[in-house]
C-alpha cells in the first residue's frame, strides 16, 4: 500500500486522491450503513483529515455516534457535512449557482457547500425560473460577471438554453428530478439540456451538484494555471 490509501473490510479510503486530482476524496453516505459512515469518520479522525459527505439524510445523521453529530457542520437542505474545517475562502464569488425554481435549491445547495468545502465562495440565485423571466433578467449583470454558471433545473430545464445564450461563462448544467408526469424523474430536463441549442454547454448527471461544483473547480484551476503560465 502506498501510504495514499487505507484499506480494511468493506472501506479503503483515498487519502492521495487530491494530490493526484486537485479534489479530496468525498464520502457519498447514500447506501452506507451507520457503522460504515462511523468508521470512515473514525479513519479520518485519527489521521486528522477532514471529508466531505454528501447524500447524508436527516435521519442518518441522526443516527450517528454523538462524538460525530458534535464534529459534523451539517446542513440538511443539501444533505451534506464538513467533518473537520473547509479550506479557506480563495476571495470573492467567482461561481453563480442559478436555481431555476425553490423546489431545485436541495441540489443548488449541494454545489454551493461542495464549492465552500473547498474555498471557493458562490453568488446564489434562486427561483428565476422562466415561468417569471424578469426575475432572472434582474439578476442578469450579477451573472454576466461569473467565470462559472451551474445551473440546476428540473421539468423542461428551459433555463440552461436561456442562460447559455445570455452568459459569456463556461455554464455547467444540473438537471434535476423536479416535475411531473412525463418530467420522468429528470430525464426529460436532462434531455433537454443535452440538446440545448446553446453551445458549449457541460451537463451532469441529474441532481448532482456535487459534481457540478467540482466541474467548476476544474474548470476555474485550469483557467488559473493557463493564466499562469501565459505571464512573463
Amino acid at each position: 500500500m502506498s501510504g495514499q490509501e487505507e484499506s480494511g473490510g468493506d472501506i479503503r479510503l483515498d487519502f492521495g486522491r487530491a494530490a493526484r486530482i486537485g479534489l479530496p476524496e468525498a464520502i457519498l453516505c447514500a447506501g452506507k450503513s451507520i457503522p460504515q459512515i462511523a468508521e470512515i469518520l473514525d479513519r479520518a479522525a485519527e489521521r486528522g483529515a477532514g471529508f466531505l459527505l454528501t447524500r447524508l439524510a436527516p435521519e442518518r445523521f441522526g443516527e450517528l455516534p454523538q462524538r460525530h453529530r458534535g464534529r459534523l457542520d451539517y446542513d440538511p437542505v443539501s444533505r451534506t457535512g464538513f467533518f473537520g474545517p473547509p479550506a479557506p475562502v480563495s476571495g470573492p464569488a467567482r461561481v453563480g449557482i442559478v436555481a431555476a425554481g425553490t423546489s431545485d435549491m436541495p441540489v443548488g445547495r449541494e454545489a454551493a457547500r461542495t464549492l465552500l468545502w473547498h474555498g471557493e465562495e458562490s453568488l446564489v440565485v434562486a427561483d428565476v425560473g422562466v415561468a417569471g423571466l424578469w426575475r432572472l433578467l434582474e439578476r442578469i449583470d450579477e451573472l454576466r460577471e461569473m467565470p462559472v454558471l451551474i445551473v440546476a433545473a428540473g421539468m423542461d430545464a428551459a433555463m440552461v438554453s436561456v442562460l447559455g445564450g445570455l452568459v459569456p461563462g463556461a455554464l455547467v448544467a444540473v438537471p434535476t428530478s423536479v416535475g411531473y408526469g412525463v418530467a420522468h424523474g429528470g430525464e426529460t430536463a436532462l434531455h433537454a439540456a443535452l440538446a440545448s441549442c446553446a453551445p458549449g454547454i457541460a451537463v451532469v448527471n441529474i441532481d448532482n451538484g456535487y459534481g457540478a461544483a467540482c466541474a467548476a473547480l476544474r474548470i476555474l484551476r485550469a483557467a488559473g494555471r493557463i493564466s499562469a503560465a501565459q505571464r512573463p
